[in-house]
């Protein structure tokens, strides 16, 4: 059975994740959650209907009011359920591809669920699952077809979606972007039609990629997992800068006006000294994961800027900001909250955040990038394994310490089992490139020769 990663539960459509599963824990989650309305929204994967109309028909036969928001970036979602208090289900596996999918919960007022509330659904989950081995039957086997006397309690609400796209549009003012020129990959996912909308009515000259999605084509081989795609973009049509979104909208990666990458740590990084010029940002202090670069925390001390390391995950950022009520936080993957606006990462208003920052600085995104920080030279190494494990820096924790020597006090080693799928990630930091790639290889060799 699926369990909470470090965002939601994900999996293979059909086979780890099935209308049934998704119908359950939609069940379970609102009766835990005691709420009487739920929005729901999925990103463009062709899988997302069936769960949806499988979630819908749960819902309802409890009596569980549903909106349905249809294709909407996960960001909006939450949006949704801030702006109305309502709790919201996000259908998406975020930046994998159509084979998989997700579902991941808002509880009202747009936060995440908490490691209790998690725990409690699990363990109800549990439950039923076992029920169903012992020959019961749970009352979301029945078809997902919603039966007419329930059709009264699902309403589709497009309107949801278009209050998120005129609040961006708020956000700045009218042609304020008038003279960029932005390239826009939109990963074939949630943001296809809301971006360069968003941008154009704020002025900006749009060029837009990757924005046809056909159910199959969300991730591949473009977004914010592959965005060397749209540096040949930026280059080609002589934009500003480019921004990559992944499949469900929540993250960015940027490519600048020389055809760099700006990774989340930079974009972090320009925020933080763009909203300690201006004083918003909060207790002078911004929150990260263990993956950010050596590079950001070095930037970070010479500015006069506190740092605070949370694990992996968006969530795990959001909880630290709640905790010590601060205004920034993010990932080297390209999710960065900006609590005074949002309850999660915008990858939409992250992008228009930069974009203001170009205009009013009068500079290229180059210059403010290498301005920001400079990045010590990263290996990253992801290993598929059998099975998902844990505890795995225990396990090769002779294996590290070996490594953490080997680099002394200029490099940094981290090695994590992914919370969302079979995998193990290795990252290896160090002054030179080679000396990065020789240890993260001796480490991805001894880990995959026992769990591979």
């Amino acid at each position: 059975m699926l369990t909470f990663g470090t965002d939601g539960v994900r999996g293979e459509f059909g086979k780890e994740l099935t209308e049934t599963y998704a119908a359950n824990l939609a069940e379970v989650a609102a009766q835990i959650l005691q709420c009487k309305k739920v929005v729901i929204g999925r990103d463009t994967r062709e899988s997302g209907s069936a769960l949806e109309d499988a979630i819908a028909e749960a819902l309802t036969r409890i009596g569980v009011e549903v909106q349905l928001m249809g294709v909407a970036p996960t960001p909006a979602i939450a949006f949704a359920a801030h702006k109305h208090d309502v709790v919201a289900i996000a259908i998406t596996a975020s930046h994998n591809l159509f084979q998989d999918n997700g579902i991941k919960i808002f509880v009202g007022g747009g936060l995440k669920l908490s490691d209790d509330q998690q725990a409690s659904i699990e363990r109800e989950m549990i439950a039923r699952d076992s029920a169903v081995r012992d020959g019961a039957r749970t009352k979301s086997d029945a078809s997902n077809k919603i039966a007419s006397d329930n059709k009264k309690l699902v309403a589709e609400r497009p309107e949801l979606l278009r209050e998120y796209c005129d609040w961006l549009v708020d956000l700045a003012p009218r042609d304020a972007f008038k003279n960029l020129h932005v390239a826009l990959d939109c990963a074939n996912g949630a943001f296809s039609y809301v971006a360069p909308e968003v941008f154009s009515k704020l002025g900006a000259t749009v060029t837009t990629v990757n924005a046809t999605p056909d159910g199959r084509n969300i991730n591949l081989q473009c977004g914010a997992t592959h965005p060397s795609a749209l540096v040949e973009v930026v280059k080609s049509v002589g934009a500003n800068f480019g921004v990559a979104f992944d499949g469900d909208g929540d993250r960015l990666i940027a490519v600048d006006d020389k055809g760099q990458i700006v990774d989340g740590d930079h974009l972090l990084a320009i925020s933080a000294l763009d909203m300690k010029t201006q004083g918003t940002l909060r207790g002078n202090k911004v929150v990260v994961t263990v993956m950010t670069n050596i590079g950001f925390h070095k930037a970070m001390k010479s500015a006069g800027i506190e740092v605070l390391t949370t694990p992996v995950g968006d969530r795990s950022v959001l909880l630290a900001l709640e905790e010590n009520s601060l205004s920034l936080g993010g990932e080297q993957s390209g999710h960065i909250i900006y609590r005074d606006f949002a309850t999660t990462g915008d990858g939409l208003l992250a992008a228009i955040k930069l974009a203001a920052v170009v205009v009013e600085s009068k500079k290229t995104l180059n210059e403010v990038a290498v301005n920001a920080m400079t990045s010590f030279p990263q290996v990253l190494v992801n290993l598929r394994i059998a099975k998902r494990v844990e505890g795995v820096d225990s396990i090769f924790r002779s294996e590290i310490e070996a490594a953490e020597k080997a680099l002394g006090e200029s490099g940094r080693v981290l090695v994590r089992a992914s919370g969302t799928e079979p995998m193990v990630r290795v990252m290896v930091e160090a002054p030179q490139q080679e000396v990065a790639e020789q240890v993260a290889a001796t480490l991805a060799d001894a880990i995959s020769a026992r769990l591979g």
